[in-house]
């Protein structure tokens, strides 16, 4: 005869652990399961990972905004320079997603956050030294600036994790949430460190430093975090026995043509907003402000005050788009979200050519002699001139920039609701309902989505790598011609995500693998 187990609480999921923090019953498909202790547990862990994820983005971008205030600290580095030093964190992020997956279920979720929280400390003291040796070359910057990319990897084993917890009609909002939390450091980041740093306030209620820049503040602050994030982890979250697998059985997804699919849009997707959150700050500094040196007032519209709102609409969109995935349809939205990419892109395009080409900044000798005499300092009337001409196409610029981020945040929050729903979706149509078969392959399926998720996260994130290296362009001679070009290029690859999106997941066909009839 079969006999029921009854169901777990709180109190019970405590004592059905192997060691302190490992929880070897979690059945989140069990709604009995789920609603007696089950959900409390997923959510307590979900927000100890968002608070991580979160402190690894903004390290992650921490070079995004200081890179802008290296020249004002008395280092010589041309524009292209700085789009390197802006784009080498996200690649270094990307190639660690993929180990930084596996190592969840090789170590456990919450073990694993403590390690990636302490590595944290790596980027940010040695960032808070180099910043105060003015003679550092430039290869130096380019070596710490790279392991700034520890933060990038935390993003794919945090939700690697958090996939575990959540039942599959929750995975679109806990993902998303999980995501925005960290998609959020990107924007903090952006918005605090100018002012954590004394080089501007907050919209006048903080007033910049009179003292000057102190960029290793920020460094300091954010290391004193990873402390902290490395603490909470260990005491407030767990590790699921039944999250363990080996890399040999989870590399198998790369075997899946829908793993390369997905990777693809999610370059369009989440490579996008990364790469435009990195390379905002500068993008507004080159084209819209001139400032030759402290000391000087400066020009034109000062990134400080809008270059974190970019990533603030993608973060906080990412939920949306989850949420409007487990109601509409993952590929339904993803392809609305491409659409807009590719009219918002566009609109950007029509923008940047009403303006005008800055005339280059001063040579390192004239800059010597602006220092030595600021208050004599005036501006040409040209540069001046130009300058005023291009703030008054600003508005324009960043409203339509922040439509074509809310888009990479739409599109971010649904494409990650796809991952589960295809691998669920193959698992369905290979057994039969209601079998021990079908249980075991939906749980293998997880296992399998959570493979993927770190696959997908690494080739998506290497657009944060792209799209900074392709506004640098040191083929190109000045800024906004490169600008132009790179934004022509994401136009034309947006098109295509969008026909792949369509083909793939929304074009009705006879073949019994058709993904239109699933609602993915």
């Amino acid at each position: 005869m079969t006999t029921t187990a009854p169901a777990p609480t709180a109190e019970t999921l405590a004592t059905a652990r192997r060691g302190t923090h490992w929880i070897d019953d979690w059945r989140p498909e069990d709604e009995e399961f789920w609603e007696n202790g089950g959900k409390q547990v997923a959510r307590r862990n979900l927000l100890w990972s968002i608070f991580a994820e979160h402190l690894g983005f903004s390290v992650w971008l921490i070079w995004s905004v200081s890179s802008a205030f290296l020249v004002a600290q008395g280092f010589e580095f041309s524009p292209q320079q700085l789009f390197v030093l802006v784009a080498l964190p996200n690649l270094v992020g990307s190639l660690l997603r993929l180990p930084y997956t596996f190592a969840v279920p090789r170590f456990g979720g919450r073990n694993w956050t403590m390690v990636s929280a302490a590595l944290l400390l790596i980027p940010t003291l040695l960032f808070a030294y180099v910043v105060q040796q003015p003679g550092t070359p430039y290869w130096v910057f380019c070596v710490i600036a790279a392991t700034a990319g520890f933060g990038g990897g935390n993003f794919a084993s945090s939700m690697a994790n958090i996939n575990f917890f959540f039942p599959a009609a929750k995975k679109g909002a806990a993902l998303g949430l999980n995501a925005a939390g960290g998609n959020l450091g990107v924007s903090l980041i952006q918005l605090l460190l100018p002012v954590m740093v004394g080089g501007a306030g907050i919209f006048g209620l903080v007033k910049a430093s009179e003292g000057g820049i102190d960029l290793q503040h920020a460094a300091y602050v954010y290391a004193g975090l990873a402390v902290v994030a490395t603490v909470a982890a260990a005491l407030w979250m767990d590790n699921l026995t039944s999250a363990v697998s080996k890399p040999r059985e989870q590399l198998q997804v790369v075997k899946n043509k829908q793993t390369w699919v997905m990777a693809f849009l999610y370059i369009g997707t989440f490579g996008s907003f990364i790469g435009y959150s990195a390379a905002m700050p500068l993008l507004i500094k080159l084209n819209f402000w001139r400032q030759p040196v402290p000391g000087v007032e400066g020009i034109g519209i000062n990134f400080v005050y809008y270059a974190f709102l970019g990533a603030l609409v993608g973060s906080v969109t990412r939920p949306l788009g989850g949420w409007l995935a487990d109601k509409y349809g993952g590929a339904k939205v993803t392809l609305a979200a491409f659409g807009g990419m590719v009219v918002g892109t566009l609109g950007i395009l029509f923008t940047l050519s009403r303006l005008q080409t800055l005339p280059p900044a001063p040579t390192a000798e004239r800059l010597a002699a602006i220092k030595a005499d600021p208050a004599s300092f005036e501006f040409p009337p040209a540069v001046r001139a130009a300058v005023e001409s291009n703030s008054d196409v600003f508005p324009w610029f960043l409203a339509i920039f922040l439509v074509v981020f809310a888009c990479t945040g739409i599109g971010n929050g649904s494409t990650y609701k796809m991952i589960p729903a295809i691998f669920r979706t193959e698992a369905e149509r290979a057994t039969t309902p209601n079998t021990a078969e079908r249980t075991v392959a939906v749980h293998d399926a997880t296992k399998r989505s959570s493979a993927a998720i770190g696959v997908i996260g690494a080739v998506g994130a290497i657009g944060g790598f792209l799209i900074p290296i392709a506004f640098s362009s040191p083929w190109v001679d000045d800024p906004l011609s490169a600008t132009k070009g790179a934004f022509t290029v994401f136009t034309c690859f947006y098109v295509v995500c969008a026909a792949v999106t369509y083909g793939v997941y929304l074009r009705r066909t006879t073949s019994a693998t058709s993904y239109a009839t699933a609602g993915i």
